[in-house]
């Protein structure tokens, strides 16, 4: 321990004697002042002043001005901190959205969105730099354009709605100024991308094998092995019962069970201090009106032409018995064009007169000519969907629960805060004031949700809600205090709360063997018949392998052969196994394989290829054509945007990165 009198008298003869030879002490002092005011010294003391202010002053000034505000540098423009957190907070939510209820975000996810929202942004402003660079803009009237043609901006006429706009800027968390500012910019990034990717064309030596591989059609004779054929096999005796049990020991478990008690507090469970008038109904209907107008709906396939002789003559060929692939070709033919629509309304039929023709046509029955503002068409109605409203009376339901979860919102939320409280405050589940709604459970479940008696917990409140419940109840440990935990709930419109505990916890047990030998019974003889259907299959597939005729194998085996329909590669066909569809076109001419499907086992052998042929299906290899010149012009707009963002030499602030996506 320290002392400081004896510290201080040990000092003390140094600190309190004189200085000697006063007269030699002033001399030196006037030898250096003289010194001083040479340019020598006074070079030495600037110098020596930049480096007391390079070490020391200014480090102390750069840490009093904090960290820095941006997130990124791009080619000499900024991205401000602000800007990244609404783009991954926007981004975030999107992805949360997609979660499992009772799924929790991880820091992975979160570093991964961050990543992607950062990434995007520092492209869009390498790409902005270049379009100031080139001069490139939007005008206000193709700005405009833009925002009338999108399809979710639009009322239940079809007509641009400003109040639809406004209320779907508000739900995707986009003020309008932003979000015109960002559409003005992806209209004029689209003008300099599409002029980098659209000059790209596929040479034809790489269009025609896509186009013999994605339209070269096959067939196959098939043979089925039905595990529901079988015969039965004899009757097991305890010996294989036994040997079976012990070998599959995983089958005959009990599951995991859980005792949990919870608290919920949801729209249903406060309902009872939700006052609910006719009035409010009254208001809700209104308010809500579009949703309970069900407008007519029509799919029609129409064919237009420019002149009523040529529209009569596709006519007649469609009632010749044309299917609608068939007449879209000979009108492309005939210089007239085919075009279907899918449950469409009345005013989504881009001609009036082609709009009534569809409302009043019947269905299934190509019309006669009509001539139409745009032209002459031909209809032929596919389905009709009459509309209708939904009375009051017949939405007082809905509207109930639509009205309660609106009111009871704001109530849940306080609520939650008080029950929140209470939680933090080690206040128990059991102890909970019954004046704030909360509905109790309690009970035993797998982790599935089912009772010891197999059949679904009774947990109260929306399907969102039970959900999250089970899963939080099988990812708790016992013993862990309850938390607050918020679970969205689209099917009521709202959100709910729930709290819970796990009391106990029964593990898997290995249920005894005279328990369930009934069901160790049943699997040997499955797993019998199996077997007696995989050799039977074997042997054929050895017999066709070994020379002997398809036909022939498959009478041996006493299964009927077929032949199925010709088909392409990806293009599934309810007459073939997709496991068989899957390997079929890589078998050689008559090479023949084996493939088990949930009912049994497939032997085939390849029967019959046909090649495409390209100038007999010109619309077939314009899409092939077009897919790879797609992908071309993707590759080289990927490659023209990552130049652009290698020439801008990003910088990228790592420290106010992971303060943003690392936040809790």
């Amino acid at each position: 321990m320290c002392e400081p009198p004896l510290a201080l008298s040990a000092w003390a003869p140094y600190m309190l004697r004189p200085v000697p030879f006063p007269g030699l002490l002033r001399s030196m002092i006037s030898q250096f002042r003289r010194y001083s005011e040479s340019w020598i010294a006074r070079g030495f003391f600037v110098l020596m002043a930049v480096s007391f202010v390079g070490w020391g002053i200014s480090g102390d000034l750069f840490r009093l001005m904090g960290p820095p505000t941006w997130i990124a540098k791009v080619g000499g423009q900024t991205i401000e901190i602000p800007a990244f957190q609404t783009e991954y907070q926007r981004d975030m939510a999107r992805e949360t959205r997609g979660l499992a209820p009772g799924q929790d975000v991880t820091a992975d996810m979160r570093r991964r969105v961050g990543q992607q929202a950062l990434a995007q942004l520092i492209d869009r402003t390498a790409i902005a730099g270049e379009l100031k660079a080139l001069r490139i803009v939007t005008p206000d009237d193709a700005l405009a354009a833009a925002v009338r043609t999108m399809p979710a901006f639009r009322d239940s006429q079809g007509a641009f709605s400003h109040a639809v706009f406004t209320a779907a800027l508000q739900n995707a968390g986009y003020s309008e100024d932003r979000f015109l500012a960002r559409l003005r910019g992806d209209i004029a990034e689209q003008q300099l991308l599409s002029a980098v990717g659209g000059s790209a064309a596929t040479p034809v030596a790489e269009i025609a094998p896509v186009y013999a591989m994605e339209f070269e059609k096959r067939s196959v004779d098939m043979a089925t092995f039905v595990l529901s054929t079988a015969p039965e096999p004899a009757a097991p005796d305890d010996a294989d019962l036994q040997r079976w049990y012990e070998n599959h020991p995983d089958s005959y478990v009990t599951p995991e069970y859980r005792r949990i008690k919870a608290v919920e507090l949801s729209a249903q469970s406060v309902a009872p201090d939700v006052a609910i008038g006719d009035a409010d109904l009254q208001a809700a209907y209104q308010e809500h009106k579009s949703d309970y107008e069900k407008q007519a709906t029509r799919s029609a396939e129409v064919i237009s032409a420019a002149d009523e002789a040529t529209a009569t003559a596709l006519a007649t060929t469609w009632r010749g018995g044309a299917d609608w692939v068939a007449i879209q070709a000979a009108a492309k033919v005939a210089g007239a064009s085919g075009i279907a629509q899918n449950d469409a309304t009345q005013v989504q039929f881009p001609d009036p007169d082609l709009a009534a023709a569809v409302f009043s046509a019947p269905v299934d029955t190509v019309s006669d000519p009509v001539k139409g503002k745009l032209g002459w068409f031909v209809v032929k109605v596919t389905k009709a969907s009459a509309g209708g409203v939904t009375t009051f009376d017949q939405a007082r339901d809905a509207l109930r629960a639509r009205v309660l979860a609106s009111k009871a919102a704001d109530l849940i939320y306080d609520r939650a805060n008080k029950l929140d409280q209470l939680l933090g405050n080690g206040t128990s589940l059991d102890d909970m004031p019954s004046d704030l709604g909360l509905a109790g459970v309690a009970g035993t479940m797998d982790a599935k949700g089912d009772t010891q008696a197999g059949v679904p917990a009774p947990i109260p409140g929306p399907v969102e809600l039970k959900t999250a419940i089970v899963a939080a109840a099988f990812k708790m440990r016992q013993g862990d205090p309850p938390q607050l935990t918020e679970v969205q709930t689209p099917s009521t419109g709202g959100s709910a709360y729930f709290a819970l505990a796990v009391e106990s916890v029964i593990p898997p047990g290995e249920q005894p063997f005279d328990s369930v030998k009934d069901r160790v019974a049943e699997d040997w003889k499955q797993d019998q018949r199996h077997r007696f259907v995989d050799q039977a299959a074997t042997d054929m597939m050895t017999a066709v392998q070994d020379g002997k005729s398809f036909s022939d194998a498959a009478t041996a085996a006493g299964v009927t052969p077929k032949l199925s329909p010709l088909t392409v590669r990806d293009q599934g066909n309810p007459d073939i196994p997709p496991m068989l569809q899957r390997v079929m076109f890589g078998l050689k001419p008559n090479e023949a394989t084996m493939v088990e499907t949930p009912l049994g086992f497939v032997v085939a052998q390849l029967a019959e290829i046909v090649k495409p042929d390209a100038a007999a299906d010109k619309d077939g290899y314009d899409r092939v054509r077009a897919a790879l010149d797609k992908s071309f012009n993707d590759d080289l707009t990927a490659v023209f945007v990552n130049g652009l963002r290698e020439r801008a030499k990003p910088q990228i602030n790592r420290q106010g990165f992971d303060s943003i996506v690392q936040a809790q």
